[in-house]
């Protein structure tokens, strides 16, 4: 199988997911620069964003472009408009400071 790159597809009235249940009519691409505070020992926390352009109904995907022991991702939502919502996980036994750094955002509406 090849890889077809592709600059522009257009759908026409959406993408149907499934047996037609879902419809996707929008993908939205987003990069905005963060800076999470600390997450706690042995814990979740979710930290809110501003991300311009999120609607509080979007699907959300989200890189975090490196990699940090003991840290991950373990959610991520639109938790309103132009609200991007991170829970972090810290499996370790004292506090991590997510890098601040320049996330990659994909966003899916129907």
């Amino acid at each position: 199988m090849g890889t077809t790159n592709l600059d522009t597809l257009s759908l026409g009235t959406g993408l149907q997911v499934g047996a037609g249940n879902v419809t996707i009519l929008n993908i939205d691409k987003y990069t905005p620069a963060l800076t999470p505070v600390s997450v706690a020992a042995n814990t979740t926390a979710e930290q809110t964003f501003t991300v311009t352009g999120l609607q509080a109904t979007d699907f959300v995907m989200v890189n975090k472009p490196t990699a940090q022991a003991g840290l991950g991702i373990v959610g991520v939502r639109a938790s309103g408009a132009n609200t991007l919502a991170i829970t972090y996980v810290n499996a370790t036994a004292a506090p991590i400071v997510p890098t601040a750094e320049t996330y990659l955002v994909f966003t899916f509406s129907s």
